[in-house]
């Protein structure tokens, strides 16, 4: 395990699982969100992301946290371990609600009200993104964990 991608749900804890991930392992630890995100609640321009991704994907070791189904396809062929965390859509809704108002190390603000859009998406992802990740996961040759549970996630944690 030296290329690392953690996907899920927003809310379902993947940065939270990547800093414990991180500890565990010493790989480093690159956020998706802090390369497309600007503090201005702005992003970057396609290729200013793409081309700080490709930075972080030229490196023989990391830990990427974050979805971006666009780069998706991209991060798997560079990857050797996958995590994803496919945890109910309730767990990932009380994911975002308690994090509203803390500091994020993967995040450039702190977020103090819930966003309709971004919580239409949430509700949305196990119809819309989900299936396209569990499509692309399938047809990889990768070392794979699936957790349905923060419970299972924290287990696997706590054997390495």
């Amino acid at each position: 395990m030296k290329r690392v991608l953690i996907i899920g749900c927003p809310g379902s804890g993947k940065s939270t699982f990547a800093r414990a991930l991180h500890a565990a392992t010493g790989l480093p630890l690159t956020y998706l969100d802090m390369l497309y995100w600007n503090a201005d609640r702005t992003t970057v321009s396609s290729e200013v992301f793409l081309s700080r991704l490709q930075d972080v994907l030229q490196q023989d070791e990391w830990i990427i946290d974050g979805n971006y189904a666009s780069t998706l396809p991209l991060r798997l062929e560079k990857c050797d371990t996958v995590f994803f965390l496919d945890y109910p859509l309730d767990t990932c809704l009380d994911g975002i609600r308690n994090r509203m108002g803390k500091a994020r190390s993967d995040m450039p603000w702190i977020e103090t009200e819930e966003d309709p859009e971004f919580m239409e998406f949430v509700r949305d992802f196990p119809d819309t993104t989900r299936p396209t990740i569990l499509r692309l996961l399938q047809e990889c040759n990768l070392n794979i964990h699936v957790f349905h549970n923060r419970e299972e996630a924290d287990r696997y944690l706590q054997s390495l």
